[in-house]
């Protein structure tokens, strides 16, 4: 079992930054990759990137590469998204999530998910 708690969300004004953290908690996490997911209203949920405990990652998605990044503390079990230049089409609701099937995108493929944050971006 594992747990995923995301924070940082807020509403930011377009050009600003925000930093999401997604906490984890559970027996053997090594074993997962976590990835970041959005989801704006009415649309389906869209994968951002994806990042595993000993620093190999999947690149970011076309839609944020160049503004968002994705690292971890190993230390703290926590996985971040960093998120520059925001735009108002960032708007979302925003997911952390953990798989055992590698450096997948497919949602179906992460089994835990955490709560969501709002990101909000004003223009």
């Amino acid at each position: 079992q594992v747990q995923l708690v995301e924070s940082g969300g807020g509403l930011v004004q377009a050009g600003g930054s925000l930093r999401l953290s997604c906490a984890a908690s559970g027996r053997t996490l090594s074993r997962f990759v976590m990835g970041w997911f959005r989801q704006a209203p009415g649309k389906e949920r869209e994968f951002l990137g994806a990042i595993n405990w000993s620093g190999g990652f999947r690149n970011p998605a076309d839609s944020v590469k160049g503004r968002f990044t994705i690292s971890t503390d190993n230390a703290k079990n926590t996985v971040f998204l960093q998120m520059n230049s925001l735009k108002p089409e960032d708007t979302a609701v925003y997911f952390c999530a953990a798989s055992v099937l590698g450096f997948t995108s497919t949602p179906e493929n992460y089994l835990y998910w955490g709560q969501g944050t709002q990101v909000t971006v004003s223009s």
